[in-house]
Formats: structure tokens, C-alpha cells, sequence
């Protein structure tokens, strides 16, 4: 029986789940608010990370409390959801400059990164994660070869490691230009006319540091 916890497993749970969480929250502002938001954490594709990250932490969590009481299984996704997403805010704002979402205005929040609204939805997320959505995505992955699947997922990682290098170097570069500075080659020029600032603040909705 293989690992449903090994990095193969893992990976594509996170994938799955970026996709997921980047189409949702792009569907909700389109609907919702009327305007096209990139909520993706990469220059290229629809990689929203933070649904992925959460979508592992609550398979790494809840895995071996499939079974166990719901009140059980919130509290350990209430607890989990919340130190990740201040982690995740926190380890954005340090490299970056500024994080994509600000609860400072919510009800009982920690430093805008993490608010009660948003830990009691990590809590119901996890039960409806373990219990209804997790099974059925492992099936899913399992309909490809392990072999096969394991060629694909080297590809895509490589292709996300490029994307993630380019991304930065985006906001470097963004960050640069605000201060003035000119390009200093043709790499840094292409940037400023594709991944560029206004580019960016569509990614991060507007949170530009």
C-alpha cells in the first residue's frame, strides 16, 4: 500500500488545490464584486499557494483522524489553518514587502494576519476536507500510474521552481522600478512590460507594501 502522505501524494495535492482555490476565489470576486483579480501567487498559471499549503498541513494534520469525532477534527483544523496562515502572511510581508490579505479590520484578529472568521472557516474546512473531499482526490490521483505520475509531477515542479524564481525576481524588479532605478538589461526590461507593478497589484488584490 503507498504512502498517501509520501511527497508524490503531496504534491498533487497541492497542485489540485492551488487550481482549486485560485478558480474560487476568482469566481467569487467576478461574481460578487464584478472585477477579474489574478488571486494567484505566481506570474504564470493559477496557482493560488495558500489554498495548496493548506490543503497538505490538513492532510498532514487529519490524516490519521479520518475517523475521529468532528469536534476533534475542527479544533486541530481551527489550530492548524491559523498558524498557517499567519505564517504564510508573515513569511510574505518579510520577503516581500507586503502580504495579500489584511484582517485588521476583522473581529479579534492577530497583526491583520489571522482573524475568528477566518479560523472557525479553517475548522469547518477541515472536517469537509477529511471527510468528504480528501478520499475522493486520492482516488483521482490513483487513476494515473505511479510511474507515469511521478515523471509528470517532476515536470511540473521544475516548471513551479522557474515560476516561483520568476515571480520574485518580478517583485524585485517592481520594487526597483518604484524607486526610480532604470533596467539594467533587456531580462529586467521584458519585466517591466509584462510582470510589472500593475500586474502584480492585480495578484496580490491591491496589497502592494
Amino acid at each position: 500500500m503507498k504512502n498517501k502522505l509520501s511527497a508524490y501524494y503531496l504534491f498533487w495535492i497541492f497542485l489540485i488545490g492551488s487550481i482549486c482555490g485560485w478558480f474560487i476565489e476568482f469566481s467569487y470576486t467576478l461574481i460578487f464584486s464584478h472585477v477579474f483579480i489574478n488571486h494567484s501567487a505566481l506570474v504564470i498559471g493559477p496557482i493560488n499557494a495558500i489554498y495548496g499549503f493548506g490543503a497538505c498541513i490538513l492532510t498532514a494534520l487529519l490524516y490519521h483522524y479520518q475517523d475521529a469525532p468532528l469536534w476533534k477534527i475542527f479544533i486541530i483544523s481551527f489550530l492548524g489553518g491559523t498558524v498557517l496562515e499567519y505564517v504564510c502572511s508573515w513569511g510574505m510581508d518579510f520577503a516581500l514587502g507586503f502580504t495579500a490579505w489584511d484582517y485588521s479590520n476583522a473581529f479579534l484578529n492577530i497583526n491583520g494576519r489571522v482573524c475568528l472568521a477566518y479560523s472557525i472557516m479553517w475548522g469547518f474546512l477541515g472536517i469537509a476536507w477529511i471527510r468528504y473531499i480528501y478520499p475522493y482526490l486520492i482516488r483521482f490521483i490513483d487513476l494515473w500510474s505511479y510511474q507515469k505520475g511521478k515523471r509528470v509531477s517532476l515536470i511540473l515542479f521544475a516548471l513551479l521552481a522557474l515560476d516561483a524564481a520568476l515571480t520574485v525576481s518580478a517583485v524585485v524588479r517592481a520594487k526597483e522600478k518604484e524607486r526610480g532605478i532604470a533596467p539594467g538589461n533587456i531580462y529586467e526590461s521584458i519585466l517591466d512590460n509584462t510582470f510589472n507593478q500593475d500586474y502584480l497589484k492585480n495578484m496580490f488584490s491591491n496589497n502592494w507594501g
